[in-house]
């Protein structure tokens, strides 16, 4: 069994059913495999609903999506993971985003995980897994 982490912006073509995201993500749970997000993501797409001019249906559609997802916490290891992560990345001169940070050590700490992101910041990070699903 794979896990299957989506950043906001796969989680969002994952929603609106856009770029094939949704159709492999199927596939992949009848594969066995897991999909979820993690709660970094969950903030940042109740901020994209709570701004929408359509806030109730995009409510409604979230709340579908998050019935069909795992949810993965933040932990104490991810929390440690988290500064591992900022600051090998400082060291090395290629911070990226706090949240894009999060949800790469909860990734990491879950273990036999891979991010699904059409963001190229998260590849900075050693030792995680990135995919690209969107066609």
């Amino acid at each position: 069994m794979r896990r299957y982490l989506l950043d906001t912006g796969i989680a969002g073509c994952y929603i609106d059913r856009r770029r094939g995201v949704y159709d492999r993500a199927k596939s992949e749970v009848s594969l066995g495999n897991w999909i979820g997000i993690a709660h970094p993501v969950l903030a940042e797409l109740a901020y994209r609903v709570e701004g929408s001019p359509n806030r109730d249906r995009n409510f409604q559609r979230l709340q579908l999506a998050l019935a069909a997802w795992k949810l993965w916490p933040i932990t104490e290891a991810a929390a440690f993971e988290y500064g591992r992560i900022a600051a090998e990345l400082r060291r090395v001169g290629r911070p990226i985003g706090q949240n894009d940070m999060m949800i790469a050590a909860i990734a990491l700490t879950l273990g036999n995980c891979t991010v699904v992101t059409m963001d190229g910041d998260l590849s900075a990070v050693a030792g995680l897994t990135v995919e690209n699903w969107a066609s």
